[in-house]
């Protein structure tokens, strides 16, 4: 029941002295009966505290007494007159100093009196919600299995609720965009809250706005690959029976997938078989036929992504690599020979930002996994073979990365890092203790900083000026430094091919 019903009860009685903002209509929380001067700590926020003031000695306790029960979130003081007569001014001032809710109970009432009638009106409010609920539930399923859309139901349940109701996946893809897709920024604050969030359902926040984020199904599922109703504002400023439809839309929500997932999952053994084709060189049109099968438009521009989730489940990362080619098109992925999957793209302008943004939002639910990812270029179905390896190639560089999420496209590898990400971690250390060894015991043994100071000069082009500027070093202490390390290695900076050695060295480390 709301406070402004409790207030009005004629049988009680109860007279309000001060009302604090926006606390009138809502829903009434735990009641706590308590004589202690500073009850806080018995205390977890939204209560309703009951007190017949034996705790006030002088004026004083009354702000020790609110500030207490302000300090943990308390909305309203019901305080019984019996043992002042009145309700005493200080106790007054004190919660209109902290903006908490003030009632007067009258003599004649029992705290157990407000007690009971707190719990007899939940007691029909919670039978009333649960045949609403019923109903309503009913009402979802027959529609649901005469053809309505999942998009249908959630406009019904947003105009049930007013708050706006969208389904996406942990990638931002969305299933139901409701009266429009998030932009990005909502989108990366949304999934990563979700992710990250402790217990849901969970409240993001970006720019001024709030999203109530609902589990789709079992909330105990990997979240890289859930579903979550995202609505419109805070579910805990909700009455009961909204956050109760948006808990029923994610039950059919979750029926829904399930229909989804199985028409995408009978497609996998055709996709798995198009590619083998692929791999073993068969017969274009033997390949083409097959991809038809599997929903592949021949006439279209593709990109071939490659990617692993690694120590992750399989079925997780099938999942979340298929929910990020639903973005562009049809699911098209499967395992490819060396085990890593494989995804079929429709090619769009602007699509590696497009997935590497997409697949940047689960970084926060990776714990101790990695996703590595590598896109080949654009290519026609005739050349798939060779985009194949082109993405290979690219995601050999990706697994080498240091983040958690590393995407790389084939024209991003036509630089020092390929070559550094395709040579073996042993023959790199090696290397790079041959060139710069002698170095990195110095700085070890004096702590002279020379290897920062050759990364920044190497970074300014061998200018010393600008060197000396970007670690705010006199000229000559740079100058000094750069001769130290050319006599431990042995090599001349000022020589293009000296200089190239030491870079790669520096980039192994």
């Amino acid at each position: 029941m709301l406070l402004s019903e409790l207030v009005d009860a004629p049988e009680l009685g109860l007279h309000l002295l001060h009302l604090a903002q926006d606390v009138y209509d809502r829903p009434i929380g735990r009641l706590v009966t308590t004589d202690l001067l500073e009850p806080g700590n018995y205390l977890n926020g939204g209560e309703l505290v009951l007190t017949g003031l034996v705790w006030r000695r002088s004026a004083a306790d009354s702000e020790t007494f609110v500030t207490s029960v302000a300090g943990r979130g308390a909305t309203t003081i019901l305080a019984g007159k019996a043992l002042f007569g009145t309700i005493p001014v200080d106790l007054l001032e004190a919660c209109r100093h902290h903006q908490v809710t003030l009632v007067e109970v009258p003599t004649e009432v029992a705290f157990a009196d407000v007690t009971e009638y707190v719990a007899a009106a939940g007691s029909a409010n919670a039978g009333a919600r649960l045949s609403a609920s019923l109903v309503r539930q009913r009402e979802l399923l027959s529609a649901i299995t005469s053809g309505r859309t999942l998009d249908e139901l959630a406009a019904r349940i947003a105009g049930e609720i007013g708050h706006d109701c969208r389904v996406i996946t942990a990638t931002g893809r969305h299933v139901v965009p409701g009266p429009g897709e998030l932009d990005d920024p909502t989108l990366d604050a949304v999934t990563r809250r979700f992710l990250t969030a402790d217990l849901t359902p969970a409240v993001a926040v970006s720019g001024d706005a709030s999203y109530s984020l609902f589990p789709v199904g079992s909330g105990l599922g990997n979240r890289l690959t859930a579903w979550l109703l995202v609505i419109d504002g805070d579910h805990t400023q909700w009455p009961r029976d909204h956050v109760e439809a948006a808990q029923e839309l994610c039950a059919i929500a979750a029926l829904d997938r399930v229909r989804r997932d199985e028409g995408r999952i009978a497609l996998r053994p055709l996709v798995a078989d198009a590619l083998a084709l692929i791999e073993s060189g068969s017969p274009l049109a033997e390949v083409t036929t097959r991809l038809k099968q599997a929903g592949v438009r021949p006439d279209q521009p593709m990109v071939v992504a490659v990617a692993e989730l690694r120590d992750g489940p399989d079925d997780v990362a099938i999942t979340v690599l298929e929910d990020v080619a639903l973005m562009v098109g049809l699911a098209v992925v499967a395992p490819g020979r060396d085990d890593l999957l494989v995804g079929l793209l429709p090619s769009s302008p602007g699509l590696p930002d497009r997935l590497r943004r997409a697949f940047g939002r689960l970084a926060p639910g990776l714990a101790r996994t990695k996703l590595a990812v590598g896109i080949s270029g654009e290519t026609a179905i005739d050349a798939l073979a060779g985009a194949l390896e082109e993405a290979r190639f690219a995601h050999r560089v990706a697994r080498a990365g240091t983040t958690p999420v590393s995407v790389v496209t084939s024209d991003e590898v036509a630089s020092h890092v390929l070559l550094l990400a395709t040579v073996p971690d042993d023959v790199r250390r090696t290397y790079t203790y041959r060139v710069l060894g002698p170095v990195l015991e110095h700085d070890s043994r004096t702590g002279s900083e020379l290897i920062a100071t050759l990364r920044e000069f190497l970074a300014c082009s061998g200018s010393w000026s600008r060197t000396a500027e970007a670690l705010h070093l006199h000229v000559n202490t740079v100058r000094y430094r750069i001769e130290r390390v050319e006599q431990l290695t042995g090599r001349d900076l000022s020589w293009f091919e000296d200089r190239v050695d030491v870079f790669l060295a520096l980039k192994s480390l």
